[in-house]
């Protein structure tokens, strides 16, 4: 399956002068909702990633998300799996369970995100899961910025990933995109303005 093909075809896979969510710039960028926002194409690459993980013989009682990007990804791969879904929300400054949701002690849980950079909100969500007694089994994303090492993946961790070493990640593909610092953006430089398209503060 050509994961770029179908986000490009999306357009899903952004090309011009981006200020990412760090505040670096970049060239590309990449926006999950818009390939998500077909269901078809959403079953199709959440059935790709439940294959994933189920041949890797983890098991999984549930799919738990960060609001609001990761949602959609995650009940999706939870149907794929045959699994409930739960999510997580920011209030007050930090994630917590709502909702009526709750958490067995042990229960074996996977935290999708549509995209995981360097994985912040899902060790976020991973500490919520672990606090009230479940226990992280896998990480999963539709796709990975090239900052953690996924599963069948050459690609080296760096040293911004902070998803811990001994849980494994799972993603379709690895997005590596050129990044710049806003003083030292060649195309800021050449006088062309940034925008941000992304989901916070745009």
């Amino acid at each position: 399956m050509d994961i770029e093909k179908i986000y490009r075809d999306a357009n899903a896979l952004l090309e011009g002068h981006f200020i990412l969510s760090s505040g670096n710039h970049s060239n590309r960028y990449l926006q999950s909702a818009k390939v998500l926002e077909e269901p078809k194409r959403a079953e199709i690459l959440t059935s790709a990633l439940a294959q994933e993980i189920k041949d890797s013989g983890i098991e999984v009682d549930t799919v738990c998300s960060p609001a609001l990007g990761g949602i959609l990804a995650g009940y999706e791969l939870a149907r794929a799996l045959g699994v409930r879904s739960i999510f997580v929300e920011r209030k007050n400054g930090s994630m917590q369970l709502r909702r009526g949701f709750k958490i067995n002690k042990g229960e074996k849980i996977v935290i999708c995100e549509d995209i995981i950079t360097t994985g912040g909100s899902a060790m976020e969500a991973s500490k919520v899961v672990e606090e009230l007694g479940g226990k992280v089994v896998a990480f999963a994303s539709l796709a990975n910025r090239g900052f953690c090492k996924r599963e069948n993946s050459n690609i080296e961790r760096q040293k911004e990933c902070k998803l811990p070493k001994d849980v494994p990640f799972f993603a379709l593909t690895d997005f590596q995109f050129e990044m710049f610092a806003p003083d030292e953006c060649p195309m800021c430089k050449a006088g062309s303005r940034a925008i941000k398209p992304g989901s916070r503060d745009s």
